[in-house]
């Protein structure tokens, strides 16, 4: 097997030999360090010239990579398609990676077709599995035919695993002998209830699959199933180089796929008893409910381990196998998400749907909105996996359904980002880009779910904003490792304990269910909230950290911690806590917000509670006092629920910063610390603030606008200004950079200089381009009732002149308002820079002059407009095989009832001197 000459190890050791902390400036920036998009294939209907064509129009507007997912194609193109793992598409992928690799990019590859894994190669025996509990009422005499086959006439693949029957008593008879029996018939010998495990098939297949790719969802479950499935990738790409740089799973969609053939006999090895022993109690038929959750407890603990055994790591070695990496979302999985995200090389968590900001004129209309918001906290399990395990990138599929289709702005996407930023993510995907050759009109080939970043959508022309501002944050994420001080663990034992339907999958949309609930969810918002840095641990990887020179250690290449907090939980693992208390000898700090209650799981129970709670007692608490901490060894044991104030006693104190209002993100490398603050309120934030990390010089570093300034220190405070939508990386060390001073907001001025007429004219776009006008003030061109000016999508341009009286000593800034929805500003011809996000400002001082100067601005709305036109004259533009194409609630998608969205510049606009 060859093996890529790139192919690099993740640790954060050899990173850039953490260059960015060496001097004050932007790391050189890497491919990851960009943004990266998904880039559906329609079809597979692609060719080299539209591929190099589409890869060099991403590379100009500031892409990084691609993230090549096969998806259905679109009507009348069927000609085009090309069948997947073909010799003709491998030949297209790898001219794929080729093209990328000239252009300084990078490809990502779905190891299947739109989701989950699955395809033609996959025989109903290898397919997606479903445990079957079925009931018979015998009546003495009665009988039942031999062999054994599953009541529910849909299920033509069935083997029977176990047969119980119960009498009267609930006495249980053990009946698997007639497994064996090919036919015949067995007669009861007295009144009974029969119950039977039966290994059926969900049917499931590929959702949006491509062109060869169709076919049963894999059994995600079984060993060799799995090795089937990647045994097929091997041969198909053979020995040659397929220049993918990771291979990717998409979010856990297997729905119903609760077992595998074999997963009895895994569960006996795992767990040291039969399941099929308790096969009464397991199926909720019996009046033991404690019984019946320690049983399902311990099965969702089985299928979260094999699902990592079987699958998720065998995952990751075919991908070594083939030079590459593994990237995988866990989210959705019927397991522990930390164990899960951290199976793979690459986490990748999701955003779906849209969050609230409190961002003044931030546009969030209802009719754009879905039911479910993005959670910030659902992002730490992917980055806790990454930070806990030393690895460096953790990814994400970023604005999935961010808006209604074509609605979706610059100026939305920026907060959005911005969360996961702060959660600890540092590697975005684009919920994306579908690919579409030059010879299909307008709006293109489209997904049915995704922001449309194509050349086609208007605020292309200004995409390299925030494409620019995601790099630099990024190459500092990337550049440097989470400084968080407190790891909190997860009680998943007390999400898997209960009577519910044994399968529990842990998906992005039930977060009201299995999340927010909890103590764990409810403090690690509060301490978030006051300032400290948190990261999750399961209990797998607390089994493997060690207390080492003063501090807790998950990982070799992992920042070390100060601490464990225990958030209050009514399961914990016996050998979990003997663990705690061993790092507790050696010097660890534990703090428990509550006493554990009971072991989990179904087997031996009494004893391992015995053994619960004499590791409890040596802690030698007193059982009266709700507050109270003890030596331990070298360590300490806290009991508590005022957690903050144990933490302060111990000297960990949360970041004051928090008090502002500011979210924070806080990266240390070499030395130096990275504090990244955006302000997401209604209100500036103008105060001194005195940060957990002491240096001798403290740099702004902008990632809107990529300036490099000295902050002033006085008394070991800084003073923080910045404007709601802003945000801030400030480097904190003992270097003295060489830069010049921050220039304060102070004394504003309004400037009145823009008082003449302005000239608007239309650059590109359509359906055709209106005429141009002169305008006495400022004015959004849909203000215009005629029909091309109501219709049009694209860019149009402002432009006037003005006198200024400069004056060298003071720095000057420009203004917008009413903007729809981004622009690029031209001040004396030259180009001054983006507009994109709120604040809608930009400095501009370096191009104006003493004098008479020109300002142009060319605005550039979104594809809406346009779309209503086409919707309301029924010209066809969305016809594509499977779903075709849906609104945000997944129904028929009409955009000609939209009203027309404002465009353009309605002003006012403002020069500001300070």
């Amino acid at each position: 097997m060859m093996k890529k000459k790139w192919i690099y190890s993740l640790s954060l050791v050899s990173l850039l030999q953490l260059s960015a902390a060496a001097q004050t400036s932007w790391p050189s920036v890497q491919k990851e360090m960009k943004p990266w998009t998904r880039w559906w294939w329609p079809g597979s209907a692609v060719d080299q010239k539209n591929i190099s064509l589409e890869l060099q129009r991403l590379q100009q507007v500031g892409f990084g990579g691609v993230e090549v997912t096969p998806i259905y194609g679109a009507k009348g193109f069927e000609s085009r398609y090309v069948s997947f793992l073909s010799p003709s598409w491998l030949s297209l992928l790898r001219y794929t990676s080729q093209q990328a690799d000239r252009l300084g990019m990078e490809v990502d590859l779905n190891l299947g077709t739109g989701w989950p894994f699955g395809g033609p190669q996959v025989s109903q025996h290898y397919a997606a599995t479903k445990l079957l509990l079925e009931e018979w009422n015998l009546k003495h005499g009665e009988t039942l035919a031999l062999p054994l086959k599953s009541q529910d006439p849909k299920q033509t693949y069935t083997q029977a695993l176990a047969l119980r029957g119960y009498n009267s008593k609930g006495e249980q008879i053990n009946l698997d002998h007639l497994l064996k029996k090919e036919q015949g018939s067995w007669t009861a010998p007295a009144n009974l209830k029969v119950y039977a495990m039966l290994s059926g098939r969900t049917g499931q297949k590929v959702k949006r699959a491509a062109p060869g790719g169709e076919g049963f969802t894999l059994d995600h479950l079984g060993t060799a199933s799995v090795q089937s499935y990647f045994k097929h990738f091997q041969q198909a790409f053979g020995t040659e180089a397929t220049g993918v740089r990771a291979f990717f799973n998409d979010s856990y969609e297997v729905y119903g796929a609760d077992w595998t053939d074999a997963f009895l006999a895994d569960f006996e090895r795992i767990k040291g008893y039969k399941l099929e022993d308790h096969l009464y109690a397991f199926s909720g038929k019996s009046d033991d409910k404690d019984a019946e959750a320690r049983l399902k407890s311990d099965y969702r603990e089985v299928v979260s381990e094999i699902l990592e055994q079987h699958f998720l790591r065998p995952f990751t070695q075919f991908a070594h196998q083939m030079g590459s990496l593994s990237k995988n979302q866990a989210h959705g999985s019927p397991g522990n998400l930390l164990d899960l995200y951290g199976s793979t090389d690459i986490a990748e968590c999701e955003t779906f749907g849209s969050s609230a900001f409190d961002i003044p004129h931030l546009r969030r209309d209802s009719a754009d909105v879905r039911n479910v918001d993005p959670d910030p906290m659902m992002f730490k399990f992917a980055s806790s996996a990454s930070h806990t395990q030393g690895k460096k990138l953790t990814s994400s599929e970023t604005f999935t359904w961010l808006t209604e289709h074509f609605r979706t702005s610059l100026s939305q996407a920026k907060p959005e980002v911005e969360q996961l930023f702060l959660s600890g993510v540092n590697h975005v995907f684009y919920h994306g880009t579908t690919y579409s050759p030059e010879d299909v009109p307008f709006p293109g080939w489209l997904f049915y779910a995704s922001v449309n970043f194509t050349h086609h959508n208007p605020f292309w022309s200004n995409l390299l904003g925030l494409n620019q501002y995601i790099t630099r944050v990024q190459s500092i994420l990337q550049s440097t490792q989470a400084d968080n001080e407190l790891l909190i663990y997860w009680p998943i034992y007390d999400i898997w304990h209960d009577q519910d339907k044994a399968f529990k999958q842990l998906s992005v949309h039930h977060v009201d269910h299995w999340l927010w609930p909890t103590a764990f969810y409810k403090q690690s918002m509060n301490l978030q909230r006051r300032g400290y840095g948190v990261d999750f641990i399961s209990d797998q990887q607390l089994s493997r950290t060690t207390f080492d020179q003063g501090h807790l250690r998950t990982h070799a290449e992992a920042k070390p911690y100060q601490a464990i907090f225990i958030p209050e939980t009514q399961y914990f693992s016996e050998e979990t806590l003997a663990q705690l208390l061993s790092l507790a000898e050696q010097g660890a700090t534990l703090l428990f917000q509550a006493v554990p209650q009971q072991v989990p799981g179904y087997h031996d129970v009494e004893k391992r509670q015995q053994k619960l709670q004499a590791l409890w007692q040596k802690i030698g608490f007193d059982a009266n006092e709700p507050n109270q901490y003890s030596r331990y060894g070298k360590g300490k044991v806290y009991l508590t629920q005022d957690i903050v104030s144990a933490l302060e006693t111990e000297k960990l104190f949360g970041e004051e910063l928090s008090r502002t209002g500011l979210k924070f993100h806080r990266r240390i490398a070499d030395g130096a610390h990275y504090y990244y603050l955006v302000n997401h309120q209604a209100k500036a934030v103008d105060t001194w603030v005195k940060l957990q990390a002491e240096g001798s010089s403290i740099s702004l570093m902008d990632p809107q606008s990529g300036e490099l300034k000295q902050l002033p220190i006085q008394e070991g405070r800084i003073r923080v200004q910045l404007e709601p939508g802003y945000a801030w990386i400030l480097k904190v060390d003992q270097s003295t950079p060489a830069l010049p001073a921050f220039r304060y907001l102070e004394n504003e001025k309004v400037l009145p200089v823009f008082n003449q007429p302005w000239k608007l004219s239309f650059v590109k776009g359509g359906p055709k381009l209106p005429t141009g006008k002169t305008l006495k003030k400022l004015q959004y061109w849909t203000d215009f009732k005629e029909s091309s000016y109501q219709n049009f999508s694209g860019t149009a341009a402002y432009e006037t002149t003005f006198q200024l009286k400069k004056e060298q000593q003071k720095n000057y800034r420009l203004n917008l308002d009413g903007l729809g929805e981004s622009a690029q500003i031209f001040v004396n011809g030259q180009d001054a820079g983006y507009i994109w996000a709120q604040p809608y400002q930009l400095d501009i001082a370096a191009y104006l002059k003493d004098g008479k100067n020109s300002i142009r601005i060319e605005v550039s709305n979104l594809m809406a407009n346009r779309i209503r036109y086409m919707d309301q004259q029924k010209i066809t533009w969305r016809n594509y095989h499977e779903i075709n194409f849906v609104n945000i609630n997944y129904e028929p998608f009409d955009a000609g009832k939209w009203a027309v969205m404002e465009s353009g510049l309605q002003g006012p606009i403002q020069l500001i001197s300070y």
